[in-house]
């Protein structure tokens, strides 16, 4: 089968295609998935960059999400057949498991049948993104209908799920955007008021939409600047999620005046420590995603797809900045 592989870190040329074994069932749980399409995410990019949560080495083929046809299913498998199509978030941190290829081997009961209203390269590009919304906004923050929360990026592949999400529970969303154009983007999701970063202090125009309260929930996709300028901008009690190392040089003083919750989110995990509850959790979390999409009340945004062989071209753009929504990789 076509792959692409890396075996070593640096830029997107390590990014090679080629041909390896088709895997094959291991297990009486397996399954065996014909890709359709894979998602690329920031994490990727990181993983080629510089190794980072890459605990089974090299050689490697990246791709956390996929979406595909199953093709064969282990002796014990009763929730799928061949035929049926999934999606999941599996692989991608190591060794020859990922989905930047043609097939991929895995657990049946971390796959999802595929929501009917996604293409395969929305679905390949939704999981990664809406597990981490998710688990911040529910999981990690406790979101409650009637709360004004604070979205970074709402444009961004995290951002424009998160801000439907937090809709969805019944928050009110304010975001951060880059110009007027994500703006119209985030405004068409739910977002209510839009901060244009580049012109607009954070904290004045957090205050100005709250009427000087603050929001009971922020999400910083962005990193560790970005979390530090968030602690303002909360109301008292609040909870403050990042997606990303908040770093080294914290001064929790305010955080701590206003008795926030300070919380981490990182969907990985269940994966990286082999967690079968967790697993299952996020699971679940994609089957009621899944009925949300078919329902019309959430939409993946792609805003554009490669073919397998382009990869890097795809790393490259995201190492650009300011992709809206989510790329995808298709297999044909």
């Amino acid at each position: 089968m076509k792959a692409i592989e890396i075996r070593e870190t640096g830029g997107p040329a390590v990014l090679q295609l080629t041909e390896r074994p088709r895997p094959e069932l291991s297990g009486p749980d397996d399954i065996l998935v014909r890709l359709m399409a894979a998602g690329v995410n920031p994490v990727d990019t990181k993983i080629r960059a510089n190794g980072a949560l890459l605990p089974a080495g090299f050689p490697a083929v990246l791709g956390c999400d996929g979406a595909g046809v199953v093709e064969a299913v282990g002796a014990d498998v009763t929730r799928f057949k061949s035929g049926d199509e999934v999606w999941f978030c599996h692989g991608g941190l190591g060794g020859p498991v990922g989905n930047y290829a043609e097939y991929i081997c895995l657990d049946s009961h971390l796959a999802q049948p595929k929501p009917h209203a996604l293409t395969f390269a929305e679905a390949a590009a939704a999981p990664l993104v809406l597990l981490t919304a998710w688990e911040a906004l529910s999981d990690r923050a406790g979101l409650a209908a009637g709360q004004t929360v604070l979205i970074h990026a709402g444009a961004g592949g995290v951002g424009h799920v998160a801000i439907q999400l937090a809709r969805i529970a019944g928050a009110r969303v304010c975001t951060t955007v880059s110009g007027p154009e994500k703006a119209e983007f985030a405004h068409s999701l739910g977002a209510e008021y839009c901060i244009n970063y580049r012109d607009e202090d954070l904290v004045d125009a957090v205050m100005h939409w709250t009427g000087g309260r603050g929001v009971d929930v922020a999400l910083d996709t962005v990193g560790a600047a970005c979390f530090r300028q968030s602690i303002p901008a909360m109301a008292p009690y609040g909870n403050l999620v990042t997606i990303l190392d908040p770093g080294p040089e914290l001064d929790l003083k305010e955080a701590r005046m206003r008795n926030l919750r300070l919380s981490l989110e990182l969907m990985l995990t269940p994966q990286l420590r082999n967690l079968p509850r967790a697993l299952a959790h996020q699971g679940e979390i994609l089957r009621r995603c899944g009925k949300l999409i078919d329902g019309g009340e959430l939409k993946i945004h792609v805003s554009q797809t490669f073919p397998l062989a382009e990869a890097a071209a795809a790393h490259t753009l995201i190492g650009a900045g300011h992709v809206t929504g989510k790329l995808a990789l298709t297999m044909d």
